[in-house]
């Protein structure tokens, strides 16, 4: 007997549409929204700490700035309540009173892979139009910017808004339609879309709101610089870049679907409990008195050949023939996207064949595999 999906025959499956409302929030299973961690859930980097400019912040998220210690970056930073039916936000807070120059930009922005833009045909005669919507507040009022640019750096799309009221939660939204022109990324893992959220702007990097042009332009010309007031605040939220030219409901994905995408590029092991004490966390073997390799597939795979970091050596003791050792260095020695081979040295004293594991020793700890685009 065929199978309807209607109730019809009793069986039901769920439909998402990812539906949300001042009361609501229903969970979405696909990709209308081309943003990854629109909703600011996903903080492997800092869980919830500060952190500085010119870095990746909440996941997907990066800090851009010409000159350092300008701004911080926190999840839900002055723990304000968030817009209706959203549980986080991002927080950028000044830190000084800067005058921007001439050639001076301070963004947040997300990076785009080219997988998930091609269909949309940007640089043809189907360009698709798209709309971006959020939520922002801000402890400044007025015309503030931003831009699309195409990941080579030379076309852009200039865009303004206002916000009318401070320290008010509310709703944008830009629609654009696709350029016929330029130089798009297609359907690889490589970049295809920057989007830039400005908090200062300097003139040779802004340009006219709500037109494409054959040059680099960060912000719309005459926005706002939050950089340029101490303390001053810029939170934002709930960012959906979708194809049409209205603006639908927030695409709020499953967390588990979220930190998924989020691993695509990058992944970090650590202390999620904020414990101290050891935790084991890979096993190795011993290829001589100095050297333990490991070799580790990576789920979900990530979007090319990772790198390797961690916190610092002396977060990590290795547990082999009944005695502890600490690294002296920790390195990739091979990696693709679904696996990485990890070399670890010791001062000496292993003994070759033997097995052992290599375990954090606090709550500080971890190791991660940047794919970054």
């Amino acid at each position: 007997m065929p199978i309807t999906l209607d109730g019809s025959n009793g069986i039901t499956t769920p439909m998402y549409n990812g539906s949300i409302t001042a009361n609501a929030v229903t969970p979405s299973v696909n990709m209308k929204n081309r943003i990854i961690n629109g909703a600011m859930v996903i903080d492997q980097r800092n869980a919830g700490a500060s952190s500085g400019s010119g870095v990746y912040t909440l996941d997907r998220w990066q800090a851009l700035a010409t000159q350092s210690s300008k701004y911080t970056v926190q999840q839900n930073a002055g723990s304000v309540t968030p817009p209706a039916g959203f549980t986080n936000y991002l927080g950028v807070t000044s830190s000084s009173a800067y005058s921007v120059g001439a050639t001076d930009y301070f963004y947040i922005n997300q990076n785009i892979e080219g997988y998930n833009w091609a269909d949309l045909n940007w640089g043809s005669a189907n360009a698709k139009t798209v709309t971006l919507s959020f939520w922002v507040r801000s402890s400044l009022t007025g015309t503030f910017g931003g831009s699309f640019v195409n990941w080579a750096g030379n076309y852009s799309y200039p865009f303004s808004y206002t916000i009318s009221a401070a320290n008010t939660w509310e709703y944008k939204t830009v629609t654009v339609v696709g350029p016929s022109a330029g130089t798009w990324v297609g359907a690889t893992n490589g970049g295809s879309l920057q989007l830039y959220f400005s908090l200062g702007t300097g003139t040779t990097y802004s340009g006219t709101a709500g037109s494409w042009s054959a040059n680099y332009y960060g912000s719309a010309t005459g926005a706002v610089s939050v950089v340029g007031t101490n303390g001053a605040t810029f939170y934002i939220t709930g960012v959906q870049l979708e194809v049409g030219s209205t603006a639908t409901s927030f695409d709020y994905r499953p967390y588990g679907t979220e930190l998924a995408l989020c691993q695509r590029y990058y992944k970090r092991i650590s202390r999620v409990d904020g414990s101290g004490g050891d935790y084991g966390i890979i096993n190795f073997c011993d290829w001589n008195g100095t050297d333990s390799y490991s070799g580790n597939i990576i789920s979900p795979n990530m979007r090319t050949s990772p790198s390797l970091s961690y916190s610092a050596l002396s977060d990590f003791t290795y547990l082999e023939g009944g005695s502890t050792k600490t690294p002296t260095g920790i390195v990739s020695v091979g990696s693709g996207p679904n696996y990485i081979e990890i070399n670890v040295v010791w001062s000496g004293g292993l003994t070759a064949g033997r097995a052992g594991w290599l375990r954090m020793t606090g709550a500080s700890a971890w190791l991660a595999f940047s794919s970054e685009l």
